[in-house]
């Protein structure tokens, strides 16, 4: 298992990365009807958050930069539900909670998976 985590280690930064180009594609989006998607839509931004936030705190070293990397995640999600309206999609202030309960979440899952590997 310490194999794989430190595997993920090492790619933390690339899949950070493509969490955030899915979220920022899938978010802003033009629709004209949003899909029918199982699940909550809450739960969706929870998980998404969670994802990018695990992944981008993950590697980081020092107090300052993971507080730094769960902070652009949640300003990330705040600006992307201002913008949303712009682009045919509604934004929402719970929306924006969902994705901030859901990076404070993967911080603390980063932070408790970095501990196992750097065992």
């Amino acid at each position: 298992m310490q194999r794989h985590l430190t595997v993920l280690y090492r790619h933390a930064d690339r899949l950070a990365l493509g969490c955030v180009l899915a979220i920022g594609y899938l978010s802003l989006m033009p629709l004209v009807e949003l899909p029918d998607a199982p699940g909550n839509d809450k739960i969706h931004h929870l998980i998404a958050y969670g994802m990018l936030t695990f992944f981008a705190t993950l590697p980081r070293k020092t107090r300052k930069t993971v507080v730094a990397a769960l902070l652009a995640a949640i300003a990330y999600g705040g600006l992307i539900e201002v913008i949303q309206p712009y682009v045919n999609r509604y934004g929402e202030v719970g929306d924006f909670l969902a994705d901030a309960a859901g990076a404070v979440l993967g911080g603390l899952l980063a932070h408790g998976v970095s501990r196992f590997i750097r065992a």
